[in-house]
């Protein structure tokens, strides 16, 4: 995804949604930071390859939010949704660490999948789906951000993901996470409304990177 086509898509919705400004201000001023669901929705509809997501929803469900989306996985296709909650948040040059828990996961067959062993599985109910964690765990060719999944928890890092990867993105991490870091996230009505905070001490770090930017 070119950096050209986020900043077009960004004016766009400025431009349709100016109070998005105001709103920006406003929170700025209490430390918070509100992601539009819209964002989201437009990110994600940008995969590329047979194993992206396809026709993804992102709504909210305060404090949550549901996901869901067509997935192609191991040679089954079908439609997942799921509401996300956000419990934990570590960031830092290193890692930018999510622990997800997922509650009311569904998982419906897409197509005829009956000869697929995962199609088997759904069939026949035996799948805990109260603990997508397990299901995850065992799935083959999994990304590398995702780092750790068990029970109703899935723990990603999108350090590991090679958008996230470049120099000049850890170069950016390195100018933010020193000052900010993200203390909770929840969903509201149309935004995922993250409470930051601030470490006066990482200012030096930061200003060190911000001339390694010029």
């Amino acid at each position: 995804m070119r950096q050209s086509e986020v900043l077009t898509a960004a004016g766009k919705y400025l431009a349709q949604n100016p109070e998005e400004l105001l709103r920006v201000i406003r929170n700025a001023a209490a430390l918070k930071l509100g992601v539009p669901l819209a964002a989201l929705r437009w990110f994600a509809a940008r995969g590329r390859g047979r194993a992206a997501p396809r026709d993804v929803i992102v709504e909210a469900v305060p404090p949550g939010i549901r996901v869901g989306a067509t997935l192609e996985v191991m040679s089954t296709r079908l439609r997942f949704s799921s509401v996300v909650f956000i419990d934990r948040v570590r960031l830092s040059a290193e890692e930018l660490r999510f622990e997800l828990r997922f509650n009311d996961t569904q998982l419906t067959l897409l197509g005829s999948n009956s000869a697929s062993p995962l199609a088997a599985l759904i069939q026949s109910g035996a799948l805990d789906l109260a603990k997508l964690g397990n299901l995850v765990a065992v799935m083959p060719k999994r990304p590398a951000y995702l780092i750790e999944a068990k029970g109703d928890k899935i723990v990603v890092d999108l350090k590991r993901h090679p958008a996230l990867s470049s120099a000049r993105a850890e170069l950016l991490l390195r100018l933010v996470t020193p000052v900010v870091t993200v203390t909770g996230v929840a969903a509201g009505a149309a935004h995922l409304a993250l409470t930051l905070g601030l470490f006066v001490k990482g200012a030096r770090a930061a200003v060190d990177a911000f001339f390694e930017l010029l």
